[in-house]
């Protein structure tokens, strides 16, 4: 198995696509849907990330309990500027005096341009992906199991990464305030050769606390909708890879 999405909302799919990647120089590649976006993130010979943005009919409200730091380092300042040269705008979130910068891409998707840390090492232009979390070290089990990601020193409580110790960190953060609706940035994990297929992943996931999700939205399509014992939403695809 493998953790392969990270799946943002737009209104405007194809221009938000754009920003994001010139901003992260992905390799654009055939999205799920005719209006949506794809691009790929290489951190490695065998391992990516795709980056999908899916059409919605509303812009994202406020309040994000995932979103994508990304690496700024000595060039924090040259980073934002290129981003915002790009279509970014500067956000207030209430994060007062900190040394990373928030933006927000041109849909209003919040993100930080981050200072330099020496966990970033080799992640490339996404340094970390924020997650929030009622119980860090409960909820990293569950995406471990799945992923096959493994635990490393990062900023967060809990962190987890590719076993290659290349690419960004998924950090597990103590949650501002439990979960009042659904995520407009979620993570999808793929079964793979030699593992479990879709339901066998789904059936992992359950094992672990992770429950399926009811809404009528969730429900007719090729993936599961699932949530994880702090409420955020994943979804776990279908077997069409495997051999």
């Amino acid at each position: 198995m493998r953790l392969e999405n990270i799946v943002m909302q737009a209104c405007d799919p194809q221009a938000t696509g754009r920003f994001w990647s010139a901003a992260l120089d992905l390799v654009d590649t055939s999205p799920a849907g005719p209006d949506d976006y794809e691009g790929r993130l290489w951190f490695g010979e065998a391992a990516w990330l795709d980056v999908c943005i899916e059409r919605v009919t509303e812009p994202p409200p406020p309040g994000w309990r995932l979103h994508l730091d990304l690496r700024g380092g000595p060039q924090r300042d040259q980073v934002v500027e290129r981003l915002i040269g790009l279509g970014a705008t500067r956000a207030d979130i209430g994060q007062g005096e900190v040394p990373w910068v928030v933006l927000a891409d041109p849909d209003g998707n919040v993100f930080c341009v981050m200072e330099e840390r020496a966990a970033y090492r080799d992640t490339g232009p996404i340094a970390a992906l924020p997650l929030d979390s009622a119980d860090p070290a409960r909820d990293a089990e569950l995406y471990a199991a799945l992923t096959g990601w493994v635990r490393t020193q990062g900023v967060g409580p809990t962190t987890l990464r590719h076993p290659s110790m290349r690419g960004p960190l998924l950090e597990l953060c103590p949650q501002p305030a439990p979960k009042a609706r659904q995520n407009r940035t979620h993570l999808d994990v793929r079964p793979t050769t030699g593992g479990p297929n879709q339901q066998g992943l789904v059936e992992l996931a359950l094992s672990l606390g992770a429950t399926l999700a009811t809404d009528d939205w969730a429900q007719g399509h090729p993936w599961i909708v699932m949530r994880d014992l702090s409420g955020n939403e994943f979804c776990v695809l279908s077997d069409e890879d495997l051999s």
